[in-house]
């Protein structure tokens, strides 16, 4: 796999799919990262954010293993307004 060109979330199969400059295709599944990673509601909102508005980040951060880093940042982008 070289460079990561494009991603798209799949609803119907709550997987992230990547695709890679060298033809590769790549599916993630959502419910794994989220089953493993988030331990609160808070980050799952974050993951959830980032798959509606920034699936390409969301695979980088799996891929490149810094999701735990990333969700650990305490970042609000899932949070709900009062």
């Amino acid at each position: 796999m070289n460079k990561l060109l494009s991603c798209r979330y799949n609803m119907d199969t709550n997987r992230v799919e990547a695709q890679f400059n060298d033809g590769t295709i790549l599916s993630i599944d959502c419910i794994a990262v989220e089953d493993e990673y988030s331990n609160t509601p808070a980050q799952r909102a974050e993951l959830d954010w980032l798959l509606y508005n920034n699936p390409l980040e969301y695979a980088q951060l799996v891929l490149s293993g810094e999701i735990e880093h990333y969700l650990s940042l305490g970042c609000d982008h899932g949070r709900m307004e009062d």
